[in-house]
């Protein structure tokens, strides 16, 4: 999929929504089946030494328990770059970290993979 600035907007605003909404269900219809999600904060959340999840299930169980730990989780988005076919956003999180979250699309408009780096 190629993505370009107004779908950029559309799926940033859905997603941080979504996220601040605390509704796992919509969080996640915008993955893939397939989905590699990869992140500091699993090792964090999981207690295993996992620096990736693969899979929407995996992904619904992870991000389970981080929002039952992060009751107060919100995202502001700052800025949204738009690459050929992914975006990057850069948020700010509940913990006042900056979050550079990248985003790569399959044919059909979902995410099949996503990589968060935090200042």
């Amino acid at each position: 999929m190629k993505v370009d600035g107004d779908f950029a907007q559309r799926f940033a605003q859905a997603w941080a929504s979504a996220w601040n909404d605390r509704d796992l269900d919509r969080i996640l219809s915008h993955y893939a089946e397939e989905v590699e999600f990869h992140s500091p904060r699993i090792a964090m959340v999981t207690g295993r030494d996992l620096a990736s999840v693969r899979g929407k299930a995996a992904l619904r169980a992870y991000w389970a328990e981080a929002l039952a730990r992060a009751r107060d989780l919100f995202f502001e988005v700052e800025e949204v770059f738009v690459g050929s076919d992914a975006l990057t956003l850069v948020y700010t999180n509940h913990r006042a970290q900056r979050v550079a979250e990248t985003f790569v699309f399959g044919r059909d408009g979902q995410v099949v993979c996503s990589v968060a780096a935090y200042a």
